[in-house]
């Protein structure tokens, strides 16, 4: 299963390892508690609407940017998720995915290796 609370909280910490900032210091920028923050990144915590717009304001990153990319997120997980289950990618998908290929899948442990023209991908269908 799919879980966004975890596809979130993989782009907002890449996002604010990208700055080279600290939990510590977006934390306090987004005046919500360190450890509610670190809850959130490891998927652990929903988070509301009110706490990501206050995150992506310490991050100086627009919400509308951070959603794009947990979709391409989810997109990539789907395909994978769909590879690992031998099912056709939804026709919805594939017209995003036209530069993604599934290079390798590993039936039992349910890992799919997605090459894309910048950089392969490793996706888990949990």
């Amino acid at each position: 299963m799919i879980l966004l609370r975890r596809l979130l909280g993989d782009v907002l910490r890449r996002q604010r390892q990208r700055q080279g900032r600290t939990l510590r210091e977006v934390s306090s920028s987004a005046r919500v508690s360190l450890g509610y923050l670190s809850e959130v990144e490891r998927g652990q915590k929903e988070a509301s609407s009110e706490l990501l717009s206050a995150i992506c304001d310490a991050l100086d990153v627009r919400m509308s940017e951070l959603m794009r990319e947990v979709s391409d997120e989810l997109s990539l997980a789907e395909l994978a998720q769909s590879a690992t289950a031998s099912e056709p990618v939804p026709a919805p998908v594939r017209p995003m995915l036209n530069s993604v290929s599934v290079a390798s899948v590993t039936g039992t442990t349910e890992r799919v290796t997605i090459k894309s023209p910048v950089e392969a991908v490793n996706v888990v269908a949990a």
